[in-house]
């Protein structure tokens, strides 16, 4: 009887599973985002992007430009199997430059955009960093409509952690081309406190014009990118503590393009009693200083199924917040908050330092895993482990077996009353039922831990975390010794194994010797957040379907982005066209910084991925999207 009924819920599941979607998620236009590198004396590397949109019998030509002389094709025939491809013969005193063209049924398409060669491996993007502020996490978005990619970067000065007292700088954003042009600045003002728990901000396409926004909390005195102040800029409302605990609270959406405010709202939710935000989940305990109160996390999600919505949250140690915002033909609405309320709520203290947009039930829209609880797209709970709050956080189709996302969680076991709480330091659940898998680590506070399919010889990915007793399956069966680093992955080389990133190297994990290799390390450059070795960025920008890295030089004055040179015959869509993978680089700066995952298993053994279920704009179409709206406006 019990196995009929395993067999008729996996049929269910199945065929909601296999559902035909009617709704496409708008995704940012982008170009080819072709890259070459130099290699060697006459070598040059060459990657080039799949996109969402494109039908699967697509292939390549790429062409060498030198000087003016006629464009030479590289290839004997159009390229299928993959998305990059190494010149052997270039003669780098010609400074030849690249371009792609399409073949579709044999016909070739127009070319893409032509690129020069990188003398090394990285591109620079020089930076006006604000006297004693250093770069700190980035987010990337298309601020223009061009196809390309802009960098925004938070400048960090001094910072204060939410417990402790003291004055903080403001905090400052820039948003930068990839040429290093400045496009805006906007600071937040002295009614902001500058740390990792206050300033989270989301970069994304909100009403689907083709051009991101910026969007964070802000505070009387906050100046825009056009100089124009947010409430009263002569109110100060830090105490004699440095802390801000009164005032008014504001959620501002801003344009991408200029940095101008476009639309502002009351802060949901406010501070309210500051004793309220504590109890279960709370250590145990609680504060009326400003520390549980002060503690925010940001995402962007497909509420809808069409465009993203931006969500802001305060509080997961007791109460958590989550209110989602929708920015559509110029208006900020409340679409919904979620609100746990109290201790004698299931979903009070299951929150953690971040939080995962991911569509756990493939009903075209996404939900919040927030931690150790899930909340659905119409801001009603969906489930709550019992679990409680946690530093590490990890969602994808970590079993390639099972049609359900698993959530790798990493908990801090807490004090209530004075006794240690029995709960799991590290789990595996299930995504869409909250069920747990298995857990160990009862009774421990554990920091950090990774998931990520790093051994060829076991399916799907495997998991660790900080002081383990080695590297764990899906089953939680030991199966090796554990890589040290807990921190960050990355898909780096030619094989569709993940890689470790940690501070300015990336590792790859020996499964057969047990131990990790240096195999990339960023010269000049360092990691932001402390112990936590985070970089400011780690997303695929452009290239092939593999992740850049971005990171800060020691001196501050510019960022680097790293690119892969390594070959691969693995051609899969550009990631940034998978939307789960896409709302993780719009949330990856958000608290303690965790690495993306595509929503469906990538990894050694892999299935074809399925096609997104996207719709992309072009600027031409944008246009026309705007004078048609314009239009129906007037009427």
């Amino acid at each position: 009887m019990t196995r009929l009924f395993t067999i008729i819920n996996t049929l269910c599941f199945t065929l909601l599973f296999s559902e035909n979607i009617s709704a496409q998620r708008q995704m940012e236009f982008l170009n080819r985002g072709v890259v070459a590198v130099q290699t060697g004396s006459d070598s040059v590397y060459v990657g080039w992007r799949l996109l969402g949109t494109e039908p699967e019998d697509i292939a390549f030509n790429l062409y060498r430009k030198s000087g003016s002389g006629k464009p030479v094709k590289l290839n004997t025939k159009p390229i299928s199997n993959s998305t990059n491809f190494t010149d052997t013969k270039a003669n780098l005193k010609e400074k030849p430059a690249y371009f792609v063209k399409a073949v579709l049924k044999g016909k070739e398409q127009e070319a893409s955009e032509q690129v020069v060669v990188w003398e090394k491996n990285y591109l620079s993007i020089p930076l006006k960093t604000p006297q004693g502020y250093a770069p700190n996490d980035a987010s990337v978005g298309d601020l223009d409509g061009d196809g390309e990619y802009e960098v925004i970067v938070h400048m960090a000065g001094r910072g204060r952690d939410t417990p402790s007292n003291g004055f903080t700088d403001d905090p400052i954003f820039h948003a930068y081309k990839m040429d290093g042009t400045l496009l805006w600045e906007i600071n937040l003002g002295k009614n902001i406190r500058e740390g990792a728990h206050y300033t989270q901000f989301i970069v994304v396409d909100m009403d689907g014009d083709g051009k991101a926004e910026f969007a964070c909390k802000t505070a009387d005195g906050t100046k825009d990118g056009k100089g124009k102040f947010i409430g009263d800029a002569t109110k100060d409302w830090r105490n004699a503590n440095g802390k801000i605990l009164d005032g008014p609270e504001f959620f501002t959406v801003f344009s991408g393009e200029t940095g101008e405010a476009l639309a502002t709202a009351d802060y949901i939710a406010p501070r309210g009693d500051l004793g309220g935000w504590g109890g279960v989940g709370g250590n145990g305990g609680n504060d009326n200083s400003g520390n549980r109160s002060d503690r925010f996390l940001a995402g962007s999600a497909y509420l809808d199924g069409k465009l993203p919505s931006v969500l802001m949250c305060r509080g997961y140690y007791g109460r958590s917040v989550i209110a989602a915002w929708d920015y559509r033909d110029g208006k900020l609405t409340s679409r919904w908050v979620f609100d746990s309320e109290n201790g004698k709520n299931p979903f009070s203290g299951q929150g953690n330092h971040g939080l995962s947009i991911n569509d756990i039930d493939n009903d075209g829209k996404d939900e919040i895993v927030y931690g150790a609880m899930a909340v659905d797209d119409n801001g009603k709970g969906i489930y709550s482990t019992g679990l409680r709050h946690g530093d590490a956080l990890h969602v994808s189709h970590f079993d390639p077996s099972n049609p359900d996302q698993l959530v790798w969680g990493v908990h801090e076991i807490e004090n209530e009353a004075g006794h240690v709480q029995e709960g799991h330091g590290v789990a595996l659940f299930n995504a869409r039922t909250g069920k747990i898998l298995w857990g160990t680590e009862k009774g421990r506070d554990v920091g950090r831990g990774m998931a990520a399919d790093i051994d060829p010889r076991n399916p799907g990915a495997e998991f660790w975390w900080n002081g383990a007793a080695g590297l764990h399956n899906l089953k939680g069966e030991r199966i090796s010794q554990a890589p040290r680093s807990t921190n960050f992955g990355i898909w780096w080389d030619g094989d569709l194994l993940r890689e470790l990133l940690n501070s300015n190297y990336i590792e790859k994990w020996d499964y057969q010797n047990e131990k990790a290799n240096r195999i990339f390390t960023a010269e000049e450059c360092m990691s932001n957040n402390g112990t936590k070795s985070t970089p400011a960025l780690s997303a695929d920008l452009f290239g092939d379907w593999r992740e850049e890295v971005m990171l800060r030089t020691r001196d501050n004055k510019e960022l680097r982005i790293y690119t892969t040179t390594i070959p691969t015959e693995h051609r899969l869509v550009t990631l940034m066209h998978d939307p789960q993978y896409r709302m993780s680089i719009a949330w990856q700066n958000v608290g303690y910084n965790q690495p993306p995952h595509t929503s469906y298993f990538l990894g050694h053994g892999m299935q074809k991925p399925p096609r997104p279920h996207i719709v992309v704009l072009t600027p031409q179409e944008q246009q026309k999207k705007k004078q048609a709206g314009k239009g129906q406006a007037k009427k």
